[in-house]
């Protein structure tokens, strides 16, 4: 029973880290509904941490067979840096819609101001300011919005999403009165509420709009006063557009473009990452076949050095041979044997490597598994490859990396409108136009009434705006020009000539990659004429050998012969080895820098972003591995 749960513990657990491998890297939106969706974080997925199930599939009774197909999936859906690497598109996407909502944040007003501010013509000191006597209490018709301070190089972007803004504060003010012939009171007790909403909205074209509606609820102990508790609520309508400094469609979308053109290049950024991994791992798995036939050669080797060791002993046994041959026999038979550990050795730490690329996480089950590489380095008949002009027409259109340089160069021209046009002087044009209302209770003070017109409550303030009682219409321009402009020159200077170098640093990796196409030719062409000639070395030495054995039997050669013999077709063995290993890297180098890798191993791109490769595997029929 104890046995049961454990495995269904074991099964459920598996379950869980399978179905976290399967789930995609992506950022979704909350699954709140709109307006609150806008306020709630995204739903990021944590990250994956478990092997993909391709692993176990794979393995049967301690040892993993693999494919070269099946060694590309396993690096594709557990490699870690690859999955580092997937989060380029994601920060390319977020960082497109930040560039969508223009900038800076603007910051917000203090509440101080609002309290302590009074609407003219409210209350005694609304009277006072009416009169024009002080200029010390602050008219809110005109409260500036404060903003935090950002820094950057080249023309600011307006915030493009719309922005709204509320402040509501609540005052309970208490002011001596040395003078009480507007107050009739020695202490003025006030009660001020004022509500501030603001909508901005932020143009490409560089401009604003702003609409606000402001309203102020009053009421205060001074007897003199017609309206007690009084209501003066304004709303008005401002629009601002640079003409010079800030002006154009062009350079405040500049961003936007940018994040578009990035959002295309990440991909092949990625791209370059997943061509660099496939071909990391095909020579990984390139290596471990080259150790296996190694170490299949020098088993060989020691079997031969065995062999002989025992034939000296019985030809000696015989008298046919003297006794030294076979101390000669038995220092070959262990530096063969000491060969056989190294490549051994040698082997197994070419398995660890691969390994290494192909998961993600420790798993003791794959850790003390043995790599059985099933598939062989084939060394064609020809390559058949196209004329050098040809190829490197193939690289130009396939590499990522020079559709990654033309990207860079796009979004280099793009920022350049954003240095270039600070250099124009400043002139914004503003136009504003504003209404306001009072309204309140009245309250006889003397012989002195209220106009019945500013009798009632928020409802009758209001309909004074609506109707344009009492319009106001502002209209300038500010203009500003730095003398020097030292600061704009500098900034273009800069961004001008940094993009002279990325043109200029373009052109030379385009030079380079003639070069290197050239040369990864010539590499594979060169691999292919010494494992032919490290192929006829090793039948001929296969032939001499066979030879001298057939003369030490009848007598005409030495044991020391045979010893030479053995000892060359094992380095003939070795190179023919070795050649087709240079053969292979030279196949995928080749590949990689025409930008081929992808398209000849059958893998997409969308694979590697997904990090889930849709071939699945099956360990073919191998003779000692038991079915599942």
């Amino acid at each position: 029973m104890r046995t049961g749960k454990w495995l269904c513990g074991a099964a459920l657990i598996l379950s869980a880290l399978l179905h976290g491998q399967d789930r995609s890297i992506a950022v979704e939106k909350s699954p709140m509904r709109v307006p609150l969706r806008s306020y709630s974080a995204p739903v990021i997925p944590p990250i994956r941490l478990s092997n993909s199930d391709r692993v176990h599939r794979l393995l049967r009774a301690g040892k993993l067979y693999l494919t070269v197909q099946d060694a590309l999936a396993l690096a594709i859906e557990n490699n870690l840096n690859l999955e580092i690497d997937r989060y380029g598109p994601l920060l390319a996407q977020s960082g497109l819609e930040r560039a969508q909502a223009g900038g800076p944040i603007r910051g917000v007003p203090s509440a101080s101001a609002q309290v302590s501010s009074v609407n003219a013509g409210i209350g005694v000191n609304g009277s006072i300011l009416s009169a024009g006597l002080s200029s010390n209490i602050g008219n809110n018709s005109s409260t500036s919005v404060g903003g935090a301070s950002i820094q950057q190089i080249g023309q600011v972007t307006p915030q493009l999403d719309p922005f709204l803004q509320d402040t509501t504060t609540f005052g309970h003010l208490t002011q001596p009165q040395a003078n009480t012939v507007l107050s009739q009171t020695d202490a003025l007790v006030q009660s001020v509420h004022t509500y501030n909403t603001v909508i901005n909205q932020g143009l490409l074209t560089g401009g604003s709009l702003q609409f606000r509606n402001y309203q102020q609820y009053f009421k205060e102990n001074a007897p003199t006063d017609v309206l007690n508790p009084a209501n003066g609520p304004h709303m008005d309508f401002t629009y601002r557009q640079p003409l010079l400094q800030g002006f154009g469609m062009r350079l405040n979308d500049r961003f936007i473009r940018i994040g578009q053109v990035n959002l295309v290049a990440s991909r092949e950024v990625f791209r370059s990452q997943l061509v660099d991994l496939v071909g990391n791992v095909l020579n990984l798995y390139w290596d471990l076949v080259t150790a296996d036939q190694e170490v299949t050669a020098r088993q060989r080797a020691l079997a031969n050095a065995q062999q002989s060791h025992d034939d000296t002993q019985k030809e000696i046994a015989a008298g046919a041979i003297p006794r030294v041959d076979l101390l000669r026999a038995q220092a070959e038979l262990a530096r063969t044997r000491q060969d056989m550990i190294i490549a051994q050795n040698a082997a197994g730490q070419r398995a660890t490597l691969l390994k290494e690329a192909i998961t993600r996480i420790d798993d003791p089950l794959l850790e003390s598994a043995e790599v059985i590489p099933l598939d062989r380095i084939l060394v064609p008949d020809s390559d058949d490859l196209p004329p050098l002009r040809q190829l490197v027409a193939t690289a130009m259109t396939k590499r990522p990396d020079v559709a990654v340089s033309k990207y860079r160069d796009q979004t280099a021209e793009m920022a350049l409108s954003g240095t270039e046009n600070p250099l124009l002087p400043s002139l914004t044009p503003y136009a504003q136009t504003y209404n306001r209302g009072v309204a309140g209770t009245p309250q006889s003070f003397g012989s002195t009434g209220p106009n019945p017109y500013f009798v009632g409550g928020y409802g009758t303030a209001l309909s004074q705006i609506f109707r344009r009682n009492f319009p106001n219409n502002i209209a300038g321009a500010n203009f500003s020009v730095p003398i020097g402009n030292r600061q704009a020159q500098g900034d273009y200077g800069i961004d001008q000539l940094q993009y002279r170098q990325s043109q200029l640093s373009g052109q030379r990796d385009t030079n380079a990659i003639v070069v290197d196409v050239s040369a990864r030719v010539s590499a594979l062409r060169q691999a292919r004429a010494r494992f032919a000639a490290a192929t006829d070395t090793r039948v001929l030495q296969e032939q001499l050998l066979e030879d001298d054995r057939k003369k030490f039997a009848s007598g005409t050669a030495t044991f020391n012969d045979i010893i030479i013999d053995q000892r060359s077709l094992v380095t003939a063995q070795i190179s023919e080895i070795d050649a087709e290993s240079a053969y292979a890297h030279a196949r995928v180098g080749l590949d990689q820098v025409l930008g081929e890798s992808l398209e000849s191993n059958r893998i997409t791109l969308d694979e590697g972003l997904n990090g889930r490769v849709s071939r699945e595997s099956q360990v073919p029929d191998v003779a000692g591995s038991p079915a599942n």
